[in-house]
């Protein structure tokens, strides 16, 4: 994993790319430099570029992503941005995971920025997750605020340990915590993506928790 050169990094992405199917691969440059990715080129669209940066930080041995991909929609999804702000709000309302009342859109040149309060750093992402994929939008600006209680280690290892044990049954005996104001750091060792996604999912989704910063590494 950690011996893989730099052009072998670019090459593993370019083919997580080509298998992504949401991307259109020949339109993203890949660029490595000391295990950091830039991508570069066109999209069609904010969950492209999205889903490409996904698709770069799955890769074994990749450090850090540069998204500098250019969102261009074809001619016949552009929309005003009060026909975008319309659409904002009607997916926010429709989503039951994003408490919509608390959450508030601005729309110029297709640029959504979210602003608001929540009690929970996943109910952020849920309202991201709810928008990015409407016609028109460019990119999404997260500007939700945390409400910030005290972040718990002991819940966050207890929510951790019950997520690997219900989705990829093992326990989160290789996993350790560093709690910094609501900053929880992940490291360890898990046995696959799956696991990877449920411990940082489950850190996530813990009352208090703002960020979450993925050191984990995957050993089958």
């Amino acid at each position: 994993m950690g011996n893989k050169t730099d052009e072998q990094l670019a090459e593993d992405i370019r083919s997580e790319l080509k298998w992504d199917m949401r991307i259109a691969a020949n339109e993203v440059l890949v660029t490595v430099r000391s295990r950091i990715v830039t991508l570069t080129g066109t999209v069609e669209n904010y969950a492209a570029k999205l889903a490409a940066e996904e698709a770069a930080h799955r890769v074994s041995g990749v450090l850090d992503v540069a998204n500098d991909l250019t969102v261009i929609l074809p001619g016949h999804t552009e929309r005003s941005d009060s026909e975008i702000a319309e659409t904002v709000r009607r997916a926010l309302e429709w989503d039951v995971f994003v408490p919509d009342k608390q959450i508030h859109s601005t729309v110029s040149g297709g640029i959504v920025t979210l602003r608001g309060e929540v009690d929970a750093a996943s109910a952020s992402l849920d309202a991201v997750r709810a928008i990015r994929n409407l016609v028109g939008v460019r990119a999404v600006v997260n500007r939700i605020e945390l409400r910030v209680p005290t972040v718990n280690k002991d819940d966050i290892e207890q929510a951790i340990k019950s997520a690997l044990e219900r989705r990829a049954d093992r326990e989160a005996e290789q996993i350790e915590l560093e709690i910094q104001g609501d900053s929880v750091t992940v490291t360890g060792t898990v046995h696959s993506a799956a696991e990877r996604l449920a411990a940082i999912g489950a850190a996530r989704g813990t009352r208090g928790v703002s960020t979450v910063i993925d050191h984990l590494h995957i050993e089958p």
